[in-house]
Order: C-alpha cells, then structure tokens, then sequence
C-alpha cells in the first residue's frame, strides 16, 4: 500500500490560530502526549546509530529535510505518520521513541553472587559478570586465605587473565613466574598455560577477568 500522501500530509505545518471555542495553543507534545524532547532525544541517537545523515534519512523517510531538523531539534508538530515513516528509515522499533532503552546497571553487594570453592586452597571465587553472547569475557571477584596455592591447569587455546589486587598480598601469574601483588597492583598473563593464585596475607581480595580472545 503506497502511504505517500500520508507521509507527505504530515509535512505541512500546524495551525498554531486559535478557533472559535479553542482552549489554547496546542502544548509541546506528540500524538499521545510525548514530550518533544524525548522524541528529539531519540530520533538524535537512533540517527547517529545508523550513521545516516538529516538528507538520508529524510529521503528514505519520504520528509523534507527542515522537518526531520526541527524534530530533532524538540519544535515543530509530528504526526504519527511522520513519526512511524522516521522509524521505518532509522530500522528502529516506533516504541524507541517513546521508551528510550536505559542503561543496564547490576549491582552485587561483597557477600552476594554465585561462589566456588577450590578443594586444594582456601581460595573461593565468585561470579560477577558472565560472557554475554556476542563477547568472550567472565568476570570473578576473588577471595583467597594464605595456606595452599590456587594451581590451574591451563584453559582453552587464547585466554588471557586479569587481575587487580583489591586487598591483601598475593602471588599471581604463570607458574614458573609469580609476580607478588599488593593492593591496586594488577597484572596480565596467558590463562592457556598453567598459573597460579596464592594468597601471602590473610583476607585477600581481587578481581579477576578471563578474556577469551
């Protein structure tokens, strides 16, 4: 079905005039009720997420160019039909405009998360941040008591380990080369060969990131 005249009907500017039996200037709004300058917000993000230039995605959305810049600068008056051509352009859902997505934060207190303990050291660690799909990286924080070392065998082909010492004295890298920490020490070492974690004060805390490259 060919939606042009719908599209290019939304082009024309509003009648700001007061009719007979008016109750006032229309209020900065979308159909709907969305505040302009959410909308603006949005169409700015999804534009610069596409790359796309105002001409392109005015071409593709059938729209002068003036209206998609006063849109995205919070004026002018769209319609659901400019709007929804806009969102056809940028391949963004029309529910983005009105329900930006918001950052994702998680938070996990110092005794909480899913935790392991070694069976040869006192040494336990916790999972903070599992590889999302699309990435190769765990994140673990990393509680350990001097005693026995914490001895890997190596993983797969391509790992690469982090460590930031957040408290306490440790020995931490590849077997054959131990490198001792203290606190805000980090150091970065191949999880493919044989390594090793071993606590030299009591309570020590670290973070550890396995990156899988």
């Amino acid at each position: 079905m060919n939606t042009d005249p719908l599209v290019r009907q939304s082009e024309q500017v509003a009648d700001t005039s007061n009719p007979a039996g008016s109750a006032g200037p229309p209020s900065p709004s979308a159909p709907g009720g969305a505040p302009l300058e959410l909308i603006a917000a949005a169409l700015r993000r999804e534009r610069r997420r596409t790359g796309l230039s105002l001409t392109e995605v005015a071409r593709r959305a059938g729209i002068a160019k003036s209206t998609l810049s006063q849109l995205e600068s919070g004026t002018g008056n769209p319609s659901l039909e400019t709007l929804w051509a806009i969102c056809v352009a940028l391949d963004a859902p029309f529910s983005r405009l009105l329900d930006p997505p918001r950052p994702r934060v998680q938070v996990i207190r110092a005794d909480e998360g899913p935790t392991v303990s070694a069976a040869l050291a006192d040494y336990q660690a916790t999972l903070l941040a599992a590889c999302p799909p699309g990435a190769r990286r765990d994140v673990y924080r990393i509680a350990a008591e001097p005693g026995h070392a914490r001895v890997s065998e190596a993983h797969m082909p391509g790992v690469m380990e982090h460590v930031v010492l957040s408290a306490g004295r440790a020995l931490v890298g590849v077997a054959d080369e131990p490198v001792e920490l203290g606190p805000g020490d980090y150091i970065c070492y191949p999880g493919d060969i044989k390594h090793v974690f071993e606590a030299l004060e009591p309570r020590t805390l670290a973070v550890l990131l396995s990156e899988h490259i």
